[in-house]
């Protein structure tokens, strides 16, 4: 890929595909910068030359070069990282809406693959796989101490191809079989249809170059009726995160001309920068603009709004969820966003390299650093009636995050685990049995607004704590490790092998 394709990638807020990029001309800083360290470079250079003069099995110098980069990275924050041409490659696929994979996002729990996140509308998603997942087989393989490139390698193939994971679940007695069949996956960035009370909802999986048009051409074309609609839900939940540009077209949708969506500050100058709502018509891009198509999104400026978010609503994400709290625009309801309040810019190396830096933080438009705390919703509720469900972790979960000065982290408050019941089925985002949604239309119409159901939330902490006594009865070598919280780094299953998942 080119450096003229990284500039069409755009700016990027960091999610699935790792980060907000900016192009900055940091390498240009860099060389009007302090001279190089010529000394400890040629140390660096005695260890490469003895290395790959003495090592007992041959390295070739591009092998030795890549790793020492790595190595580069690693006393810094979770967010920065060298982008070589799988992840380049990676990065240009998630920004456009297109990967190879079954659709899950992997970590690692006690030496198995663990599913950290399915994601919407993959075989993976509507086989019933669920987050907090471990696989412990493929095609039955036992995947014990099996590496996750190892695992990676299992269950990459070609498209339409079948493959058998064997899952252990939370609440489960025996574990589970799936048969899925390996796709090309594409993620659809906007869904929006029609509910009761003639209000309009929109669902954003992820924000890809196309997503804010397509999301204003979808609510041109969404209600049918004479008039427009009473209310709008964008549902943000689980939302990971994508193109800086979209959050803001997305934001400018419903936003007064001149209004400060977002602001970036970091060490030089130019990564200091402010964004401010764009024209309907540069949102719209090359889709038709004329006078009737931008008169039929006037009610978008005026429109009752609700955004729905959760522990899973990260980057560009909380930069909208950020942006109409703080112009009072509209009522944030769910649960506090993951927490990711850092900007990267990506410094091309080559045609198929290059890095990926923290340069700065950035800021809501009252001035607030989201790093670390996320956005805390205007009204609590829980993900299910039953309590919150979704235990990824946060911002604040991450080995070396950037410290919020502002935050003191000792007194981070945490949501009770309440365990996965045996009979849990997973609710579909903006279907009939989505709580947070029906609280969102109570909002909408002035009626009252739950948190959860208290006799429910009441069952399923007796539920949890009656399999916990379980477990702790039962013999040291058959206890369950389910209830142990062990730290868990992100992976996502490419074509080309794992690559890091930055959330």
């Amino acid at each position: 890929m080119s450096t003229r394709r990284i500039g069409s990638i755009g700016l990027v807020a960091a999610g699935a595909v790792g980060g907000i990029l900016i192009s900055l001309g940091i390498t240009a800083v860099a060389q009007r910068g302090e001279p190089l360290p010529l000394r400890e470079l040629q140390q660096f250079a005695n260890v490469f030359a003895a290395i790959k003069n003495t090592y007992v099995e041959p390295l070739t110098d591009q092998a030795l070069v890549n790793n020492a980069i790595k190595g580069l990275f690693t006393d810094l924050d979770p967010h920065s990282a060298y982008l070589d041409a799988d992840a380049f490659k990676e990065m240009e696929a998630m920004t456009q809406g297109g990967f190879g994979g079954l659709g899950i996002e992997i970590g690692s729990e006690d030496g198995m693959p663990k599913v950290i996140s399915p994601i919407e509308d993959t075989p993976a998603a509507r086989a019933g796989i669920l987050a907090g997942d471990i696989i412990t087989h493929i095609n039955g393989k036992p995947t014990k101490d099996l590496s996750l490139n190892d695992a990676v390698k299992q269950m990459r193939g070609e498209p339409k191809t079948s493959i058998k994971l064997t899952i252990r679940r939370a609440g489960r007695d025996k574990p589970l079989e799936f048969n899925l069949v390996r796709d090309v996956i594409k993620v659809r960035s906007v869904r929006s249809k029609m509910l009761a009370d003639d209000v309009a909802y929109v669902r954003i999986a992820q924000f890809q170059e196309r997503t804010a048009a397509d999301l204003v051409k979808q609510l041109s074309e969404v209600h049918k009726g004479p008039g427009a609609p009473k209310g709008l839900v964008i549902d943000l939940r689980n939302d990971p995160g994508g193109l800086l540009e979209s959050a803001i077209g997305v934001s400018s949708a419903f936003l007064d001309s001149g209004s400060l969506v977002v602001s970036t500050k970091g060490r030089i100058p130019s990564s200091n920068r402010e964004y401010y709502v764009k024209s309907m018509q540069s949102v719209l891009g090359e889709l038709d603009t004329d006078a009737d198509v931008l008169k039929k999104l006037d009610w978008l400026k005026n429109v009752p709004i609700v955004v729905l978010v959760n522990v899973g609503s990260a980057s560009a994400s909380e930069i909208v969820a950020g942006a109409l709290q703080d112009h009072k625009r509209a009522t944030i309801i769910g649960n506090r966003t993951f927490g990711k309040g850092s900007v990267q810019s990506v410094v091309p190396l080559s045609e198929e390299s290059g890095l990926k830096l923290t340069t700065a933080l950035y800021y809501t438009p009252n001035g607030t650093s989201i790093q670390v705390t996320g956005v805390q919703p205007d009204v609590v509720v829980d993900d299910t009636a039953q309590g919150n469900l979704f235990r990824l972790p946060r911002e604040v979960d991450l080995k070396r995050h950037l410290v919020n000065s502002k935050v003191d982290e000792t007194t981070e408050e945490e949501q009770p685990d309440l365990g996965m019941s045996p009979e849990f089925k997973m609710f579909e985002f903006g279907g009939d049995d989505d709580f947070q949604l029906q609280q969102a239309l109570n909002h909408l119409a002035g009626r009252p607004v739950i948190k959860n159901d208290p006799a429910k939330v009441a069952a399923a902490k007796e539920a949890a704590a009656k399999r916990e006594k379980e477990v702790e009865s039962e013999s040291p070598e058959k206890k369950s490790p389910l209830n142990q919280q062990p730290s868990v780094e992100r992976f996502r299953i490419t074509p080309k092998g794992l690559e890091p998942v930055n959330p």
